[in-house]
């Protein structure tokens, strides 16, 4: 346990969740990862348990606790061989229900933020487009007012929960005229006339649905739009230093996992006479690769700490997300090495593992956008503020 960050009470929630997830994750796992679908029962037992609340009011159901309680919760679902399934959760837990909580009024945080973290609604958060990649100002999606219901054209790609969804928080350019001053946000249910969805095949990730969505002249009331109109952009950009820093936890889990099966391995496999976790060569690989997690780990309790405090730490999270996911790539490539022929095995989790942590220099913005972003800061001293107060 780091005493500098959790207390005795995050590291009961740590076992109390390492428990529920061996005993209602674990044995369905593999059936999830071969039918690409993870069955609705399981939303509504996290949710019985609080795991959907951990961070939000007491009001609608959470719990109100720090973000270190979060820290324990996505650090335990990367243990259980299928980041697919951890993203299911917490792109729930962290992406939609995060806008529902900010940006939501009254009605929709009784409606659909209370029924989220009680596991009966599922959400996904809309806002990569097929031509837009990382450019989330370049969106197509239009949302036009007619009366008092907004029209809703046009597709988004990419989205973790996009088939299982119940509702969608969807970025659209209400006056396109305006490029990033131009888009709202609303609240979709996804079972709306006009809504097509596909699910897509992807490398890793294989238990989580990812789909692409299409709106065609979708009419949802004008109520359903969140916060501010032309205030979208700025929603967003608020949340991405979240989102980053929870890929970057992601990235030093996974990677932590990966060294401590991998050292268990070694310790057993024997060549030439002795185990394998005996010849330096390896022994000073595994050493180098658990200092550069550690290195991971520690900034990013650190900056999680600081967003905790409620400081805007834009810099920091993409730095995070930027450096754990490079670290845990090379780290899985090399611990899979370690299992020589073993590591290609479907029946050993490294071959998983690295399909599955691939998507981390990928998703939540590429590495080379956040590098633009971090040069933008460090070399042409650009001062970013929080958008919204």
């Amino acid at each position: 346990m780091n005493s500098t960050y959790f207390t005795e009470e995050h590291e009961l929630f740590r076992k109390s969740l390492q428990d529920f997830l061996q005993k209602e994750v674990v044995p369905h796992i593999e059936k999830w990862e071969k039918t690409g679908t993870i069955e609705r029962f399981i939303w509504k037992k996290f949710g019985e348990m609080g795991f959907f609340g951990i961070n939000y009011p007491e009001a609608y159901g959470g719990m109100n606790l720090d973000l270190f309680y979060t820290v324990v919760f996505l650090e335990e679902l990367q243990k259980i061989k299928s980041s697919g399934f951890a993203a299911a959760m917490w792109a729930h837990a962290y992406l939609a229900m995060t806008h529902l909580n900010a940006e939501g009024d009254e009605r929709i945080k009784q409606d659909y933020l209370a029924t989220s973290i009680s596991g009966d609604k599922i959400g996904a958060l809309c806002i990569t487009e097929p031509f837009g990649g990382s450019d989330v100002a370049g969106m197509r999606t239009t949302a036009v007012k007619q009366g008092n219901k907004y029209v809703i054209n046009g597709s988004k790609t990419f989205i973790t929960n996009g088939v299982y969804a119940d509702y969608y928080v969807v970025a659209a350019k209400t006056s396109p005229e305006l490029g990033n001053k131009g888009i709202s946000m609303f609240l979709v249910d996804s079972n709306l006339k006009g809504i097509a969805t596909t699910k897509l095949d992807k490398l890793g990730w294989r238990a989580s649905d990812t789909a692409e969505i299409a709106f065609d002249n979708v009419e949802i009331p004008e109520e359903n739009l969140m916060g501010e109109e032309g205030k979208g952009f700025p929603y967003i950009m608020q949340h991405f230093a979240l989102e980053r820093l929870i890929m970057a936890i992601n990235a030093h889990a996974r990677a932590e996992y990966a060294i401590e099966y991998t050292i268990g391995y070694m310790s057993e496999r024997e060549a030439f006479g002795k185990t394998i976790d005996k010849f330096q060569a390896l022994r000073h690989t595994i050493v180098e690769h658990a200092t550069d997690v550690e290195h991971c780990k520690i900034f990013n309790y650190a900056t999680v700490a600081r967003l905790n405090q409620k400081e805007y730490v834009v810099k920091e999270a993409s730095m995070a997300k930027l450096k754990s996911t490079k670290v845990a790539d090379e780290t899985i490539y090399s611990c899979l090495q370690m299992l020589g022929g073993y590591g290609y095995m479907e029946e050993y989790p490294l071959a998983r593992l690295l399909r599955d942590s691939r998507l981390g220099p990928i998703g939540g913005g590429t590495s080379e956008i956040l590098k633009e972003i971090l040069s933008k800061i460090i070399i042409d001293k650009q001062n970013y503020k929080p958008a919204v107060k």
